[in-house]
């Protein structure tokens, strides 16, 4: 049983919010990050990247004060004791 398992279904809508969130601002990033490729002289498109990126890196920090470590690697600081361990993970909810 995971720590998941344990939360109520208040606990785990707000934890499905905040990773969805964090997926929709990823993934217009990575859409902007390909049409820049091809537009690299959009402005517009350049602020609205920035913009999003900062969205995205708020959001993550934010994730992974309430919930431990997003992604790992080097990615994603821990809490002591080592969290990494104590999460759900992402593709386990």
């Amino acid at each position: 049983m995971t720590k998941f398992d344990q939360w109520t279904t208040e606990e785990k809508e707000k934890y499905h919010k905040l990773l969805e969130e964090i997926q929709v601002v990823d993934f217009v990033l990575v859409e902007l990050n390909l049409y820049l490729n091809t537009h690299p002289q959009d402005f517009k498109a350049i602020q609205q990247y920035n913009d999003l990126t900062e969205q995205s890196m708020l959001l993550k920090n934010q994730f992974t004060e309430i919930y431990g470590p997003l992604v790992h690697f080097g990615n994603d600081f821990s809490k002591y004791p080592w969290t990494w361990k104590e999460a759900p993970w992402p593709w386990q909810v």
